[in-house]
């Protein structure tokens, strides 16, 4: 909404000395969103005086019609000025820029010669102005305003204006009665409502009208003139300003019905009274009606779109677009003003169907004052007298439906308690008289809201007009206290840990969006009977090529991982926690709709819990090019089906789980090099070399691995207990063992750990070896056995004692032999 500052000072009464930016940051201070402010015609200077055009001289053998114009300018003798326009007569006042002047950007006016004439000076049009658009032609202006006036001041060339970003709880400030009561609150000096006009009281009815449907339109006003002369011009004062509030002037009829909805914030229609047929009904559209609109399109309608009619059918879209067939145009001469209030859902959803957004809708859907429609169709009306000549037909026709009146109980001290400041009653019932509310009562307020102010329905919403008006920077600043004892959940607390750890390990988090496609799932080379296969498909997605809700985390860190390898950065470790969505088999097909007038049920709640999907906590890894970069210290080292072992392993040391590893088949992995990862019994995710077929369909670099995990299998972690470090030194212990080709080396090392006994410390592989010496179908695996007691230096004995128990429970589970060379 754009608010000259010249507009708002004819109905408050503000301080002489406030600009624009003054207003603005009291508007600002009140929760009104001013986006800018606009200087317009600031940088206009003169002198720039109203002249009349004495003598044309039309000067020929140019490319383009030229005029040599004599022009009076009130002072001294006649100016003689080159201008390339035609729209003008001798006699005509014009607005004449003189040297010296200059105009809206930076455009400086001399005397100069041109065409082989002095021209001293510059015939203006309205965009040279900065108040208006039209470049056509120069201004002519109407009347006889004296000669050699200021222009600048004759036009309100100068302004302020506000740019206001309204939201859609505050319809009222999309009117300059809206905004002006705003700015008299904030300064606290009287307001003149222009809608306080008093219509006649009229018992003719003037075109017949009804209400076919009151649920969409519950007042409905008609009010007829004649004799309307069709060339009767808009004066410059309205022209400027529907100028300055964003509107182009098109015709008188149709410019004071823009004003007024800019003024008033009730948006108007003006239909041509020898178009209509019959008796006009407000009622919804029928199966296969069709309307051509002002825009020159045939639209179908829709059975819950609001119409206007008349015994020939739909001549409106209510609160929307006129028709075409009814539409006032320069031979009309009698009109039929029509203000009305519509049901803003509807008009809403009309204008959303139909993609079809105008002025008037963007003010219905938001809600506008109820009781308008009498005054704002009286003052068209006299507009349209004063300024084209009409006259008023006697009568008015008021359809109206019953409308329940909003009434609302508060305790006086409810703004008190929702702010934390004390206002007191007197201050919560002056705030809410200056809204225009009606107040009674004592500790229980019993509050009536003004018509403009639909959007004030509980207490919550005065406790908010309370506040907002006292100041929102006067709520003192307190820090929550904290209850002793609470602090981060352990889910919270696991999250941290994770995320912390595998930033540590040099993975980067990227946030990726919940959802997937089709493509996706066969991308990743799924089986068809994968259970990762079983989607749901959310109902309004954001994009229709990921309809579905991810089912893993890898699709989207994937496409990430690609992103950045596309763009150069071909060495990746990228990581995500967040949630899947598993659909259960027992889950109804819909969610239950609950109702909204009143809390869930128990009940109600298990009921759609039931309807939910299951949602464990995922953490997925992705890693490519080089783990390890090389440089002047040696060879670098290739990221690897190692590397997301060895990330799943660090988010379980995090939650104090110990991982067991074994191989596995598992898409998307290679089937060679793909880990299944377990907790005890319990599988909690895969790890190791993408297979090659998804590595091509994502375009993600060779060798590229990923792992993912389930948080939720994982418990929490336990509260951090220091370890007992021994002052003892360890004992060490080498052996190499060996197994099957096929044998995992995690089974071999678990049976060395169980067999060393409580005094081994440490495990660790150090060296795998196949070869002739081994034989084949065998490989070698080597250890490192670390001993340790807790209270004494181990003998030579101890170790190799604990070391044969290992070997012997290596071999007993295993088959592990001792290597002997």
């Amino acid at each position: 909404m754009r608010v000259p500052l010249s507009w708002l000072r004819e109905h408050v009464e503000l301080p002489a000395d406030v600009t624009g930016r003054d207003l603005a940051a009291r508007l600002i201070a009140a929760g009104l969103e001013v986006e800018t402010v606009e200087s317009a015609g600031h940088d206009l200077t003169g002198p720039l005086v109203v002249g009349r055009v004495l003598e044309i001289e039309e000067l020929t053998g140019f490319k383009k019609p030229i005029r040599y114009c004599r022009v009076d300018v009130g002072n001294a003798e006649p100016q003689q000025i080159i201008c390339g326009a035609r729209n003008f007569a001798e006699g005509d006042r014009v607005v004449v820029a003189l040297p010296g002047s200059e105009l809206p950007g930076g455009f400086k006016i001399g005397a100069r010669k041109t065409y082989g004439r002095m021209s001293e000076g510059m015939i203006c049009s309205v965009a040279e102005l900065g108040i208006g658009d039209d470049h056509s032609g120069i201004l002519v202006l109407p009347g006889e305003p004296e000669i050699g006036a200021d222009a600048i001041e004759l036009l309100g060339a100068r302004d302020d204006v506000l740019d206001i970003a309204v939201t859609p709880d505050r319809g009222y400030a999309l009117s300059i009665r809206g905004v002006a009561r705003e700015a008299a609150i904030a300064y606290g000096v009287p307001f003149h409502d222009p809608a306080e006009v008093k219509p006649p009281e009229e018992t003719e009815t003037s075109h017949p009208a009804s209400i076919a449907d009151p649920t969409a339109c519950d007042r409905f006003v008609l009010r007829e003139i004649r004799g309307f002369d069709p060339s009767a011009q808009t004066p410059m004062w309205m022209r400027v300003r529907l100028h300055r509030a964003g509107m182009r002037p098109v015709s008188l009829a149709v410019d004071v019905t823009n004003y007024l909805m800019l003024e008033l914030g009730q948006p108007l229609h003006a239909f041509d009274r020898a178009k209509l047929t019959g008796e006009i009904v407000v009622r919804r559209a029928r199966a296969g009606e069709k309307l051509e609109t002002l825009d020159h399109v045939t639209r179908t309608l829709d059975p819950e779109d609001i119409l206007i009619t008349d015994a020939s059918g739909p001549i409106s879209m209510a609160g929307a677009m006129g028709g075409l067939a009814t539409e006032i145009d320069e031979e009309s001469t009698d009109i039929v003003i029509e203000a009305a209030h519509f049901d803003p859902v509807g008009i809403a959803r009309t204008v959303r169907r139909h993609r079809l957004h105008s002025e008037a809708s963007y003010r219905f859907e938001r809600g506008v004052d109820r009781e308008l429609p009498l005054r704002a169709a009286y003052r068209a009306a006299q507009l349209l007298v004063e300024l084209g000549g009409a006259e008023f037909v006697p009568g008015v026709t008021h359809a109206e439906a019953p409308a329940e009146q909003t009434v609302i109980t508060i305790p006086a001290d409810h703004p008190d308690r929702v702010a934390g400041v004390r206002y007191g009653r007197d201050t919560v019932v002056r705030r809410l008289t200056d809204i225009g509310c009606t107040v009674a009562g004592d500790d229980e307020l019993t509050v009536t809201p003004p018509s403009w102010r639909p959007d004030l329905v509980d207490p919550n919403d005065l406790a908010e007009e309370v506040i907002r008006l006292e100041g929102y920077e006067n709520i003192p600043a307190r820090p929550p206290r904290p209850v002793a004892g609470q602090g981060l959940t352990a889910d919270q607390r696991r999250r941290r840990r994770v995320g912390r750890a595998l930033a540590a390990a040099g993975y980067v988090e990227a946030l990726t969006f919940p959802f997937t496609s089709g493509k996706d799932l066969d991308d990743l080379q799924l089986p068809a009977d994968d259970g990762r296969r079983r989607t749901l498909r959310v109902a309004n997605p954001m994009s229709e090529d990921e309809p579905l809700l991810r089912t893993t985390l890898l699709p989207g860190l994937l496409k990430a991982l690609a992103r950045n390898a596309g763009r150069g950065c071909g060495d990746v470790g990228l990581f995500e926690m967040g949630l899947v969505f598993r659909p259960r088999p027992d889950a109804p097909a819909q969610a239950p709709r609950l109702a909204v007038d009143r809390g869930p049920a128990p009940e109600e709640i298990a009921s759609v819990n039931a309807a939910l999907p299951d949602q464990p906590l995922r953490v997925a890894v992705v890693l490519a090019g080089e783990r390890e970069p090389a440089g002047w210290w040696g060879q670098g080292r290739p990221a690897s089906w190692a590397d997301a072992i060895e990330a799943a392993r660090t988010v379980a040391r995090e939650t104090g789980a110990e991982l067991t590893v074994a191989a596995d088949r598992h898409a998307p992995w290679h089937p060679g090099r793909c880990a299944a990862l377990y907790v005890g019994d319990t599988l909690v995710g895969h790890a190791g070399e993408l297979h090659p077929r998804v590595i091509a369909a994502y375009g993600l670099p060779p060798r590229t691995s990923a792992m993912e995990l389930e948080l939720s299998r994982l418990a929490p972690p336990a509260p951090v207990r220091a370890p007992h470090v021994s002052t003892y030194p360890p004992a060490t212990q080498d052996v190499a063992v060996v197994v099957d080709a096929a044998r995992p080396a995690a089974e071999v090392e678990a049976a060395l750990r169980e067999g060393a006994g409580e005094l081994l410390e440490s495990i660790r592989l150090f060296d795998v070896y196949t070869g002739e010496q081994i034989g084949e179908g065998r490989k070698s695996l080597a250890f490192t056995l670390r001993f340790r007691a807790p209270d004494r230096t181990l003998t030579a004995e101890e170790a190799g004692a604990a070391r044969d128990a290992a070997v012997a429970a290596a071999a007993e589970r295993t088959g592990a032999v001792l290597r002997s060379g």
